[in-house]
C-alpha cells in the first residue's frame, strides 16, 4: 500500500471503526441470513427482528454505503460476498468468527492498545490465553468462533500443502481442530495429536467425534509452551500460535518443533506475517497491533526473521509465501534426513 496523500484517506482510517459496527450489529440481528431469501425492504427487515424499522433503514444504508448489501427502489439484498460468508449455514459462513470473536471479545480490547503500547497496563487488563481458557465460558465463546474462522485457512492449507507423504502431525494450540479435522480428511493415511488447554479440548473432541475421525485425531490437554509434546512426527503445525504468546518464546518453539520432528519432517508455521521491510500487508499488521492489546508481550513476526530463524535452528528447505491474502502467511522448513 503507498503512503497517503488526501484527508479523505485519513477520515476512512479513523471513522473505520463504524463500519466495523455496523457489521457486527446486522450479524446480531441476522440481517444477511434473513436476505439470503432473496430481497426485502427495511420494514421487512424490522418485522422479523428486534430493531424498529427507521432503525433497520439507518443499518441497511450503513450496509449498501459498505458494499455489503445493494439498494433497489427500497429494497435490499446481500452482495455476493455477504452470501458466500455471512449466511447462517452457508458453505464458507464466518459470520460467527466475526460477530462472536472479533465483535465481542478482541473488539473491545482495542481500547487499552495506547495503554499496552507503553507498558502501562493493570494485571487486570493484562492476560494470556492461558488465563483466558481457564475460564469454561470464555473458552467457549473463543473456541466455536475461531474454530468457523478456522476453517477457511485450514481448506488453503490442505490445498497448498502436499502431505500424502505424513502420516503422523503434532497441531501446537490447534484448538478445536479445524485444521487437523480438514487436513486429515484430505490425506486419508494422516493421524493427529492436538495440543490445547483442557477447556479448549473438551470443545475439540465434540466436532472431532461429529467428523467421525475420533480414531485418528487425539488430544494432549495443556499449555503448548510446555515440554508434553510427543516425539517423531512427521509434521509439526502451529498456526495463529506465534501471535498469542510472547516473543520470547519463538526461538523456543522452533528448536522444540526440531527436536520433536522426525528425519525429513517439516514444520509449519502459519501466522499474521509482515514483510521484511515493514510496509505491509496491512491487515497482518493491524492483527499484530491488536494481539499486543491482550498480549502485551507479543512481538511482530516479519519474512527476514523466519527466512533466518529457521535455517539457524537447523532446517532446510525454508519458504515463507503467502496464505490468506494480506493477512497470513505460511513459512515452511524440513528437518534434515
Amino acid at each position: 500500500m503507498g503512503v497517503l496523500t488526501q484527508a479523505d484517506e485519513i477520515s476512512e482510517i479513523a471513522f473505520g471503526y463504524m463500519g466495523s459496527k455496523a457489521l457486527f450489529a446486522a450479524l446480531e440481528s441476522d440481517v444477511f441470513t434473513l436476505l439470503s431469501s432473496g430481497p426485502m425492504t427495511a420494514e421487512d427487515i424490522a418485522g422479523k427482528t428486534a430493531l424498529e424499522p427507521d432503525r433497520a433503514e439507518m443499518l441497511l444504508t450503513a450496509l449498501a454505503g459498505l458494499g455489503l448489501v445493494s439498494a433497489d427502489d427500497g429494497r435490499f439484498a446481500n452482495s455476493p460476498a455477504a452470501d458466500a460468508f455471512l449466511v447462517k449455514g452457508a458453505k464458507y459462513d464466518f459470520s460467527d468468527y466475526l460477530r462472536l470473536q472479533v465483535g465481542q471479545q478482541m473488539y473491545p480490547l482495542m481500547n487499552q492498545i495506547e495503554a499496552a503500547l507503553e507498558n502501562r497496563l493493570s494485571d487486570e487488563e493484562t492476560g494470556s490465553y492461558a488465563d483466558w481458557f481457564s475460564d469454561p465460558a470464555q473458552a467457549k465463546l473463543y473456541s466455536e468462533s475461531q474454530h468457523a474462522g478456522s476453517l477457511g485457512p485450514a481448506r488453503q492449507l490442505a490445498r497448498k500443502t502436499d502431505l500424502s507423504d505424513a502420516k503422523t502431525m503434532l497441531d501446537v494450540g490447534g484448538g478445536t481442530g479445524a485444521f487437523a479435522i480438514t487436513l486429515c480428511q484430505k490425506n486419508p493415511q494422516l493421524t493427529a495429536t492436538i495440543v490445547d488447554f483442557p477447556n479448549v479440548a473438551s470443545l475439540g473432541k465434540q466436532y472431532v467425534k461429529q467428523a467421525n475421525l475420533a480414531s485418528r485425531i487425539r488430544y494432549v490437554e495443556g499449555d503448548g509452551r510446555e515440554d508434553i509434546w510427543p516425539k517423531n512426527n512427521d509434521i509439526v503445525l502451529m498456526s495463529y500460535l506465534f501471535s498469542g504468546v510472547p516473543g520470547e518464546a519463538h526461538e523456543g518453539l522452533i528448536a522444540r518443533a526440531f527436536d520433536h520432528l522426525a528425519p525429513g519432517g517439516r514444520l509449519l508455521i502459519h501466522d499474521f506475517i509482515v514483510d521484511a521491510d515493514r510496509t505491509g500487508p496491512k491487515l497482518a499488521a493491524l492483527w499484530q497491533l491488536q494481539h499486543t492489546a491482550f498480549t502485551p508481550e507479543a512481538r511482530s513476526l516479519d519474512t527476514g526473521w523466519l527466512e533466518t530463524a529457521l535455517p539457524a535452528a537447523g532446517f532446510e528447505d525454508v519458504s515463507v509465501g503467502t496464505m490468506i491474502p494480506e493477512m497470513t502467511m505460511l513459512a515452511q522448513g524440513r528437518r534434515p534426513k
